[in-house]
């Protein structure tokens, strides 16, 4: 009996610790306009998703301690999100930028108004943040603007 319970022991205990070895996020998306974006996709490279927003735009998800990157995708109004979580950063708390259309100028002018748009970002955070929004003061991750 005993060679059959230290048996059972021998293969529970790492199943269990490679769970609690996972990563717990959550966190809250919002708009540019600090409205909440429900139903954005949560993804790890660039095509799992391991969770989304629920309609007040908070989610949670579980992640290996690897991932360091995320991908914060909305369909259809929502530019994507690329962000690099720091290594302390268990709440992530994202402003996205809504699609634009640029109609009758060029794709170099419709670039910087959007880089233009991006620079706010960190603003709006911190507006977020003094309406008790957002938890955190200042992001915890990087964020570089892609075109």
């Amino acid at each position: 009996m005993k060679t059959i319970f230290s048996f059972f022991l021998l293969i529970v205990i790492p199943f269990v610790t490679m769970q609690a070895q996972n990563r717990n996020i959550k966190g809250r998306v919002l708009t540019e306009d600090l409205r909440t974006a429900p139903l954005i996709s949560i993804k790890i490279d660039d095509s799992v998703e391991v969770g989304k927003t629920d309609l007040n735009g908070f989610f949670e998800i579980n992640i290996p301690p690897t991932i360091q990157k995320l991908l914060i995708k909305g369909d259809g109004y929502i530019m994507d999100a690329n962000i690099t979580l720091l290594d302390s950063c268990n709440e992530v708390e994202v402003v996205v930028m809504a699609r634009g259309t640029y109609d009758f100028i060029s794709l170099k002018k419709a670039d910087r108004l959007r880089k233009k748009r991006f620079k706010k970002l960190p603003a709006s955070h911190l507006e977020a943040f003094s309406r008790g929004l957002f938890k955190t003061q200042t992001p915890c991750y990087k964020r570089e603007y892609t075109p």
